[in-house]
């Protein structure tokens, strides 16, 4: 028996673009899944937005998303993190990841031994990578 924690992601009108730049940094397989197959909405302009998607990443990334139907509010993303030991791995999601979006912090040694940075990528979700160092005595 087993438990797993996915982010789940909101968008407006963007989940299918956001879902597939994901599969293409973390690779795995994608599944995607519109209004118009579930009924979700009347409005025809929202037939082909995602009703839900499912990345299953390498490495044990799972990411779910859908859009948000217009007549409801967005909530904002939160945060999502990435954390391990793996620098070479770690170090390309930063950097694929945060291309065309915010950078918060650059990927640099933190105070705590690790290497930490944070940004927020071109569909506005938050993102931390910690990469697990050496602690400071």
């Amino acid at each position: 028996m087993s438990v797993q924690l996915n982010p789940y992601l909101n968008f407006r009108d963007n989940a299918r673009q956001a879902m597939e730049f994901y599969h293409s940094v973390f690779g795995g397989k994608l599944d995607l899944s519109t209004f118009a197959e579930f009924h979700v909405s009347e409005d025809p302009a929202e037939a082909d937005n995602i009703m839900h998607g499912q990345l299953a990443g390498d490495n044990g990334v799972v990411l779910m998303a859908a859009d948000v139907p217009q007549a409801m509010d967005i909530k904002p993303n939160s945060t999502v993190s990435l954390s391990g030991d793996d620098e070479e791995t770690l170090t390309g999601y930063y950097n694929k990841l945060s291309e065309g979006g915010t950078i918060g912090e650059k990927l640099a040694k933190a105070p705590w031994g690790d290497t930490f940075g944070m940004f927020t990528d071109k569909f506005g979700v938050p993102w931390l990578i910690n990469i697990s160092g050496t602690p400071a005595a």
